[in-house]
C-alpha cells in the first residue's frame, strides 16, 4: 500500500510541476488543424470509395 501511495504522490508532483502544459489558444489551433485534416482525409477516402464503386459496377455489368 505504501508503494501505491508513493507512486500516486510522485505522479501528482510530476504532473503538477514538471509537465509543460500547452496554452488554451495552442490547443484550439491544434484542434482546428486536426478537424480540417480529418475532413480532407474523409473526403479523399470518400472520393476513392465512390470511384472504386463505379469501377466495380462497370466490371460486374459487363
Amino acid at each position: 500500500m505504501s508503494k501505491l501511495k508513493s507512486f500516486i504522490t510522485a505522479s501528482y508532483d510530476e504532473m503538477r510541476h514538471k509537465v509543460s502544459w500547452p496554452k488554451y489558444s495552442d490547443l484550439q489551433s491544434s484542434s482546428v488543424l486536426v478537424l480540417v485534416a480529418s475532413l480532407i482525409f474523409a473526403l479523399f477516402i470518400g472520393v476513392i470509395d465512390l470511384g472504386f464503386d463505379k469501377v466495380m459496377d462497370l466490371f460486374y455489368n459487363l
